[in-house]
């Protein structure tokens, strides 16, 4: 029986492990300038590849039903809420690249890699660039 449980005790905490090492879940964004959460955002993998969604808006300033207003092509006047914003992202080693990730404020897209801190796989590394100009912010992950 003792055997049986520390077997059990074993399977659980590396799923466990696992799961705080992984990309996939529920984070909150955070504005990088202001320090306020703006979204909640699901990120899920499809196929060998890995994209986000916003799931909720939470900045206080956003209208109820926020669209893309500034955003172009098939991304225009869509609504934020269900929008996949990131997407293409392909994990190499302990980092997530070659993806892509549009700002709905600004209306624009730029390449994209993540990667969890080090120190603390519940926060994320987001950073969106051009050329060598590049933007971080750090989303937390949000416990259910």
């Amino acid at each position: 029986m003792k055997r049986h449980f520390v077997l059990f005790f074993l399977i659980f905490s590396s799923i466990y492990v696992h799961a705080q090492n992984s990309v996939v879940g529920v984070w909150k964004t955070i504005d990088d300038k202001t320090g306020k959460v703006k979204s909640h955002m699901e990120i899920y993998k499809k196929g060998d590849k890995y994209y986000g969604k916003v799931l909720k808006v939470i900045d206080s300033e956003a209208p109820q039903n926020p669209i893309c207003q500034n955003c172009e092509g098939k991304f225009k006047d869509q609504p934020i809420i269900g929008l996949e914003i990131m997407w293409g992202l392909e994990k190499d080693g302990d980092e997530y690249e070659n993806g892509t990730i549009l700002d709905p404020e600004k209306g624009k897209t730029y390449k994209c890699k993540i990667w969890l801190d080090e120190n603390d796989p519940n926060k994320l590394n987001v950073r969106g660039y051009v050329l060598f100009l590049y933007r971080t912010q750090i989303w937390e992950r949000l416990n259910s």
